[in-house]
């Protein structure tokens, strides 16, 4: 398959360098509308530079997008290569807006449209469903999820479009932690509510959108969880969920799994730790998230991060937000 990547920012390499390894697949194309990052990935990776996306799928035969552009752009970009008959593998957000949401749904295509939610084939994430599907865990009382990381002034005026609610949709929660929150839906189950704050701490003036967001959601089942992430600390310390369950209180700090067993025993499960491509705190699940959307095509399967699939999790990034600005308890299904 022919694959192109629009957008050719530092997550489009994690893309890019994912994809070498993949045989009887061909990167072929790369856009962006500043032309020069385009022709340095197509230098780097042996492709072709475009200026547009329009021009780039009108003069190559694509099998799939990956699109790593503005949040903003993400779904227009979508529509315009699933309507063409596209695959499509879209990097966080998913939407910005319910009104984005229900645009996509509203799309009629055969084509698949994978979301990028990377941490969920971390080996930790993995050995921890492992884990609670096993039943010795017992089953889950509650949580609480933890992001505690630095983004700077420059992070936001240097980008041409982060901090604008426009063309980010949000600040902390949508750009950097909606992993961990969706991470605690994939291990808690079904949401039914949230209640939620958000701020800006360390950028007023700045930015539009919320540097601490923090959230008391509610799943099915009597389970709860606590939220809380921010961009506003001085350093990016590894994200951290607990689950407390009735056997055992289950640790993950990124890559690193610790059992807290009732009579005061501490283990930590053996992990393979795979390579990372970007950012540490970004985990270790790019390629084979990425693996697992090519082979769902290559095999006529369901990709289990389906746009489709991922209802859930959308709805409770959107019904938080939607909570934070109103200041009210928001049900989610």
């Amino acid at each position: 398959m022919r694959a192109a990547i629009v957008g050719c920012g530092g997550i489009a390499r994690v893309h890019a360098e994912s994809l070498k390894g993949f045989k009887g697949h061909e990167l072929a194309a790369f856009a962006d509308i500043n032309e020069d990052r385009a022709r340095e990935f197509a230098k780097k990776y042996h492709g072709k530079a475009y200026s547009s996306l329009e021009d780039m799928l009108g003069r190559e035969d694509i099998d799939i997008l990956h699109i790593c552009t503005p949040h903003y752009l993400h779904v227009p970009m979508a529509v315009y290569a699933l309507k063409q008959g596209i695959h499509v593998f879209m990097e966080k957000p998913p939407v910005i807006s319910r009104e984005q949401y229900l645009e996509l749904l509203a799309v009629k295509s055969s084509k698949k449209l994978g979301i990028c939610f990377q941490n969920r084939y971390n080996p930790s994430i993995i050995a921890v469903k492992k884990l609670l599907a096993s039943g010795e865990s017992g089953a889950i009382k509650g949580a609480r999820g933890l992001v505690t990381w630095s983004r700077n002034q420059e992070y936001y005026t240097e980008s041409g479009w982060r901090g604008s609610l426009a063309t980010e949709g949000g600040g902390v929660l949508i750009n950097q932690s909606v992993h961990t929150m969706d991470l605690l839906a994939y291990l808690l189950g079904t949401p039914l509510s949230v209640d939620a704050t958000m701020t800006n701490h360390h950028l007023k003036g700045v930015i539009e959108v919320e540097d601490m967001m923090e959230a008391y959601y509610q799943f099915e089942g009597n389970k709860t969880a606590c939220f809380y992430a921010t961009t506003a600390y001085c350093t990016d310390a590894p994200p951290l969920i607990e689950l407390f369950c009735e056997n055992m209180t289950i640790r993950i700090e990124d890559l690193e799994v610790t059992i807290y067993s009732k009579d005061g025993g501490v283990n930590k499960l053996p992990m393979e730790h795979k390579e990372r491509l970007g950012k540490s705190y970004w985990g270790a699940g790019h390629r084979d998230c990425i693996a697992d959307f090519y082979d769902s095509i290559e095999t006529n399967r369901p990709f289990s991060l389906e746009f489709q699939r991922l209802k859930e999790t959308i709805l409770l990034m959107l019904g938080t937000y939607e909570s934070a600005r109103t200041g009210k308890e928001i049900r989610i299904i």
